[in-house]
């Protein structure tokens, strides 16, 4: 049996109350969309998840904080032959995505409603083929800076999980976030596509803008679209 590792955690894990219909997706919807035993208590081994059974012989694509999960329907609607796998502490954003999921009739998604870390421990190595960090939590001052995503306690096993050649889109409004991004990521196995500012300025044409992003274009922020791709 594993040892659980000590992990902090930072962030919001609920918001305002749910409304009746949220709380109706809850607990309808989310156990059918769970991706299996992921939590220590349900799988304490880490045994890895059979990503065949849940779908097939698609290629299959890992959204990490999926927010209101317009990004992750948007792109399984528009890639029906491709699994998606989203992680998402926070219930509000999970209850979300579930109202869109139903309405979108979409059924080639899975939803880890906790940390993408313990998601990843459970992924088999080399088994996604797209990643995507979409407005991340910035984590603005510099003492939390550790907090982000971009470190190596989550780059790593993110780079275990892509196989040799997989895309990861990572967009944000944050120029520090820009920066320690592109430090961080190719020390974790990643070459960095853009060949000229309109690599990072533009969107990638299968791109729908977020209410994250809409709030950044209101305050006067700008995007930055960063690609990578996973060295062999």
């Amino acid at each position: 049996m594993s040892t659980r590792p000590h992990r902090n955690f930072y962030g919001r894990l609920k918001g305002k109350p749910l409304k009746d219909s949220q709380k109706r997706y809850i607990d309808e919807d989310l156990a059918a969309l769970s991706p299996g035993s992921v939590t220590w208590d349900e799988n304490p081994d880490r045994t890895p998840l059979d990503l065949n059974a849940l779908f097939g012989d698609r290629d299959v694509w890992l959204e990490v904080g999926f927010g209101g999960g317009e990004h992750m329907v948007h792109q399984a609607v528009s890639n029906p032959q491709v699994g998606i796998i989203g992680a998402e502490p926070y219930i509000n954003g999970v209850a979300m995505l579930l109202g869109k999921i139903r309405r979108a009739g979409a059924d080639h998604l899975a939803v880890h409603p906790g940390d993408a870390r313990d998601l990843m421990d459970v992924l088999p190595a080399a088994s996604i083929s797209r990643a995507f960090l979409l407005y991340p939590d910035p984590w603005p001052k510099k003492r939390h800076h550790r907090r982000r995503f971009v470190t190596p306690e989550h780059l790593e096993p993110l780079a275990r999980v892509l196989k040799p050649g997989a895309e990861f889109r990572v967009a944000t409004d944050i120029p520090d976030y820009v920066r320690q991004t592109l430090e961080e990521v190719p020390k974790a196995g990643f070459e960095w596509l853009a060949e000229g500012p309109q690599d990072w300025r533009t969107a990638w044409p299968d791109w729908i803008s977020t209410r994250y992003e809409q709030k950044a274009l209101r305050e006067g922020r700008v995007p930055h679209y960063l690609t990578f791709r996973r060295t062999g």
